[in-house]
């Protein structure tokens, strides 16, 4: 069992679709389940993590600057299958740890973004590991930790609302600094693209699944796809800023609040529309069926 104060983070995240107090208030945080190496019985961690782009996340086994890695490292060298639960969405990942060079920027980018990594790394004589979580495809669509499809969107959204909203928080920190850090630049992108992948999935797929059985929803769906078009347009702007050579947070923040109002709005929108139709259109019962016959699918 993990202990008390593990736990109590572990079911706060999980009440509250990861958002957390306390220490790890404002944190990127994930659940990693790893089998464990002498037990063969599954163990969950809290840890925080740094975005990486193309569905991989990284996580550092610095245990506070212990001698000692910690025992989910030890875990993840024995079975590299492991289980992610990001607040939003729960999903098989394959552990890759980084060596050399790949090891080393992943590690100098964490300290650029936060200088305590440094400072644990100063503490023990080995070497931080770096672990890169590597999302392994699977059929079907994404696991969202939701009882109903009306909740499942907005559990969606608010992760969103909080990773944007972290990123702001981070230019405003790092503005006096001279350029974008690399890790920030790495968060912005990968938001981009998360956000872009969200709403073509809805384009493709939410859409017209509501238009085919709520006509009446027409207008609203239209009004959500040409907002869309105009928040892609957005992203684009945020791309372009960030991947300048002398990207500055200075000149990335106003991108940023241009989009945080934009999202924020289509989101509420989209929200008071779509919630009630999707909750009528798919009753509970019938969701959590269609969710245990992906999972013993897969």
């Amino acid at each position: 069992m993990p202990n008390p104060f593990n736990q109590q983070v572990i079911d706060e995240f999980r009440a509250r679709h990861g958002e957390v107090g306390g220490y790890f208030e404002g944190a990127r945080l994930i659940l990693l389940t790893t089998t464990g190496a002498r037990t063969g019985n599954p163990h969950t961690t809290p840890l925080g993590y740094l975005p990486d782009g193309d569905g991989a996340i990284l996580v550092i086994a610095s245990a506070g600057g212990s001698p000692r890695h910690p025992d989910w490292y030890r875990n993840i060298t024995a079975d590299p299958r492991v289980t992610v639960e990001s607040g939003a969405f729960t999903y098989e990942a394959e552990a890759v740890v980084l060596h050399g060079e790949e090891r080393d920027r992943a590690f100098a980018r964490a300290v650029e973004s936060e200088p305590g990594w440094a400072e644990y790394q100063a503490k023990t004589d080995r070497t931080i590991p770096v672990v890169a979580l590597r999302e392994v495809p699977v059929a079907g669509p994404p696991n969202v930790n939701a009882d109903s499809m009306g909740e499942a969107l907005k559990v969606v959204h608010d992760a969103f609302r909080r990773e944007l909203a972290l990123i702001k928080k981070e230019l405003i920190a790092s503005g006096g600094r001279a350029g974008l850090g690399a890790q920030l630049r790495v968060n912005c992108l990968t938001f981009c693209q998360g956000l872009h992948n969200h709403h073509t999935g809805e384009d493709m797929g939410l859409f017209p699944f509501l238009g085919e059985r709520h006509p009446e929803l027409a207008p609203t769906l239209t009004r959500l796809h040409e907002e869309h078009e105009r928040i892609a347009a957005l992203v684009e702007d945020l791309r372009r800023v960030v991947t300048a050579e002398n990207a500055d947070p200075v000149a990335v923040l106003p991108e940023v609040e241009r989009l945080i109002d934009e999202l924020e709005a289509h989101l509420a929108y989209e929200e008071e529309q779509l919630i009630p139709a999707l909750e009528a259109a798919v009753q509970p019962a019938e969701w959590a069926a269609e969710r245990e016959g992906e999972s013993a699918a897969s």
